[in-house]
């Protein structure tokens, strides 16, 4: 379209200029979809997904770029820092003041879901007689539940009260549990298959120990240096200046982003006592970083992969929502919540899965090339039904 107008028009045709007009689009589409969220109570982040889904289909399907970034290059970083202020954010529900009281009971019930998931997921993939590798991938993969969405809808539905916060820590640690059972799983099939489960575990160890480091590393000074340069007015470029260090260098040094964010964003709530509102400042500038999130993460979904391995698909969904199910029921029968009893389905509130789950399965088909083909479809299409339905599934357990 732009190469049909006259030539001496001043029209720009570089990259950095589409970025900045799609940048602009996704941001419109967002208006958009709290329009249509607030007249459907269709939840915005599944409206988000799904103009995601557009993009990938008008670039995949009418433009005919296969596995092309809508952004250039931008996208992964946009994502990425995303996931590190949600990360941040939920850093701060693991004040040690709140955890007194519901510690045990996060403990509780994150082990049940996760328990309780992953094995039945394995075991119903094996009973199915699909191969040990796919299993054991897909049931480690299923661990990891996308913080975005459930802090995203748990903000939006505006509820307060044990729920709430039982969520929010849950998915607090989610990403610490999902990468200790994804690095023993991949390190136990490495031993079982090739031999080389030693390389794999301390891949795995390196990931969560340079994590906590990069945390302890960023989050100490942080805790003590934020707030003091303007005493008792914490501004939005200490807050922004945090978040890039924790992406940076969680990604130069090949750790999870996500954990090291939370227990930078952890030890910030537990030793900033000269002021309570750095975590304000972030929540302030948040919301345009989740709708590059979801919009990104569902146009780099690759369309022509999502139908493939359909029984397996179908198979992996149904044993996910039910070991969720399941894993909560059984976490609130033996809950240490007496007073304000949780809601037994509580698992379902934590069935969303997106960008960690994504990664996972990327490193599980680079691992296991010959099962590529079996592992990344499932992902992606149990992802785009995870994301679409998951919010929907978070409000229902909080009404």
């Amino acid at each position: 379209m732009i190469e049909s107008l006259p030539h001496w028009l001043p029209v720009g045709t570089s990259r950095a200029t589409v970025n900045i007009i799609l940048l602009g689009v996704i941001l419109s589409a967002s208006i958009f979809a709290d329009a249509l969220a607030k007249r459907t109570r269709i939840p915005r982040i599944s409206i988000l997904m799904l103009v995601g889904i557009g993009f990938a289909f008008i670039q995949q399907v009418w433009m005919g770029v296969q596995n092309g970034d809508v952004l250039g290059g931008l996208s992964e970083p946009l994502i990425q820092v995303a996931l590190v202020m949600v990360a941040f954010l939920l850093g701060s529900e693991l004040e040690l003041r709140r955890l007194r009281n519901t510690g045990p009971l996060i403990l509780v019930v994150s082990l049940f879901v996760i328990i309780g998931g992953g094995v039945l997921v394995g075991a119903g993939l094996l009973v199915l007689g699909f191969p040990l590798v796919v299993a054991v991938s897909l049931a480690a993969i299923s661990v990891a539940t996308d913080p975005a969405a459930v802090s995203e809808s748990v903000r939006e539905k505006g509820s307060a009260g044990l729920v709430p916060r039982v969520l929010l820590g849950i998915v607090a640690i989610d990403d610490a549990w999902g990468i200790v059972v994804f690095g023993l799983s991949m390190s136990v099939l490495g031993w079982v298959i090739g031999g080389d489960g030693q390389l794999a575990l301390l891949h795995a160890m390196w990931e969560l120990g340079g994590a906590v480091l990069i945390g302890v590393a960023i989050g100490l000074p942080a805790a003590w240096l934020t707030g003091r340069l303007k005493p008792g007015e914490p501004t939005q470029v200490e807050a922004i200046a945090i978040i890039l260090l924790l992406a940076g260098f969680s990604s130069l040094l090949g750790v999870s982003a996500l954990l090291a964010s939370m227990i930078a964003g952890g030890l910030v709530a537990n030793l900033s006592y000269h002021h309570t509102r750095s975590f304000r400042e972030i929540e302030h500038i948040e919301w345009p970083f989740l709708v590059f999130f979801f919009v990104l993460s569902g146009a780099s979904i690759d369309l022509y992969r999502a139908d493939d391995a359909i029984l397996l698909t179908l198979a992996y969904i149904l044993l996910r929502l039910v070991g969720r199910v399941l894993g909560g029921y059984f976490a609130v029968r033996f809950s240490p919540a007496r007073r304000e009893p949780l809601p037994r389905n509580i698992g379902l509130a934590l069935t969303p899965q997106a960008g960690v789950a994504l990664g996972m399965a990327l490193l599980a088909a680079e691992r296991f090339p010959e099962f590529r083909g079996s592992i990344l479809p499932v992902v992606v299409a149990s992802t785009i039904f995870f994301e679409l339905i998951g919010p929907v599934l978070v409000k229902r357990v909080l009404r």
